[in-house]
């Protein structure tokens, strides 16, 4: 019988290598590309001042565990007066100082938040 016969699993990899290495550096530029195809779009957006009121919040952990790091990443939803609604990120320190149930001036561009100027409900 010869050692050449049957199952080769380094013939094998020289095929499958180089598809995953392929692969991977696809999904690495499809994730650049998408980037700047968002931040290419908001840029393109006129910045926008509306009434709108919050009327849900989130967060997404990802990562952590015994000894790992953890991201954190936190979104708002805001309805406008048309009744339309859209989630936005925000940074922790804005998740922090926004309530739900808010009713304030929003300011955004596209997808990107500004900021949120709360009303003072009279006393």
């Amino acid at each position: 019988m010869d050692f050449n016969q049957g199952f080769d699993m380094f013939s094998m990899m020289e095929v499958l290598f180089p598809i995953f290495f392929i692969l991977i550096i696809g999904f690495f530029i499809f994730v650049i590309f998408s980037g700047v195809r968002q931040w290419s779009y908001n840029n393109k957006q006129p910045r926008l001042n509306v009434a709108a009121m919050v009327v849900s919040k989130r967060t997404e952990v990802s990562g952590g565990g015994a000894d790992h790091h953890s991201s954190t990443w936190y979104y708002i939803t805001f309805q406008v007066e048309s009744g339309d609604r859209m989630e936005l990120s925000v940074t922790g320190r804005d998740f922090g100082l926004i309530a739900e149930g808010d009713a304030g001036e929003l300011d955004f561009q596209g997808t990107r938040f500004h900021g949120f100027n709360r009303r003072q409900l009279p006393s």
